[in-house]
């Protein structure tokens, strides 16, 4: 049986999340509720808990700050927010999870299964600084560093240093500008949505390229690209035009 603790201001949100957890998570033990940081810095000394659902907009002590009081832990977060897209993007891009208020019963599922089946080791000082850092920049486009996770556990990298992101079946192979690799544990859909505000285009279902890295276009039946460092990608004849009307905006 999983220990888990709700962290909520919100009465109404605590008693929401039991019930939620209670139908469709029937693993999970709640050991605790509590309304505020300190009565979760708290229950959490007494439980010990294997997992938190944690609410990060609370008054005198917000989610992070708590956190960032207990660290280091040996204890999973999933994080519940009323946030907007904008700020949601700070979370992806930190790849903490978290859970969108009202909460959906098969989202909550969802994220307990990530919890159950990790694809990679947490660095949670390392993500907590980066949800601050980027969680402040409610323009995606504003936003400069990313959480790679990897099955070594997470890097944090510049998003300037990304040439090319390369499909590998449920994982990305991404191509750094300094000719290193790393194998993420994301789709190549995932990064498309977090890396479209800075200038990267989906030229084919296997590629996302960084158009600050493009050499030159050469056409053809879909025509391919050749990048800085001269390796060709092609180009699909269904993205052709966008991404020709693209270029030329750049």
């Amino acid at each position: 049986m999983i220990n888990a603790i709700i962290i909520d201001d919100e009465k109404f949100c605590i008693e929401v999340m039991e019930e939620l957890i209670s139908t469709h998570c029937p693993g999970i033990a709640i050991a605790a509720s509590c309304q505020s940081g300190e009565e979760g810095i708290a229950a959490i000394g007494r439980h010990q808990p294997h997992l938190i659902f944690l609410d990060i907009e609370m008054p005198r002590m917000n989610g992070v700050d708590m956190l960032k009081k207990l660290l280091p832990f040996h204890f999973d977060v999933i994080f519940t927010t009323a946030y907007d897209n904008y700020a949601i993007r700070a979370f992806k891009y930190s790849a903490l999870d978290y859970l969108l208020k009202p909460i959906d019963a098969e989202d909550l599922k969802a994220a307990v299964d990530k919890y159950l089946h990790p694809k990679t080791q947490r660095n949670y000082a390392a993500q907590l600084d980066l949800l601050i850092e980027n969680i402040r920049q409610l323009n995606p486009s504003l936003i400069h560093r990313i959480a790679i996770p990897t099955v070594q556990g997470l890097m944090m990298l510049p998003i300037k240093d990304i040439l090319y992101c390369e499909a590998n079946s449920s994982y990305t192979i991404i191509h750094l500008v300094k000719k290193e690799k790393i194998v993420s544990a994301k789709t190549l859909k995932e990064y498309e949505e977090l890396l479209e505000a800075h200038n990267f285009f989906r030229v084919h279902n296997s590629h996302l390229i960084n158009l600050n890295f493009v050499e030159k276009y050469v056409k053809g039946d879909g025509g391919y690209v050749v990048m800085t460092d001269q390796s060709t990608i092609g180009v699909s004849r269904s993205r052709r035009d966008s991404f020709v009307a693209r270029l030329q905006n750049i």
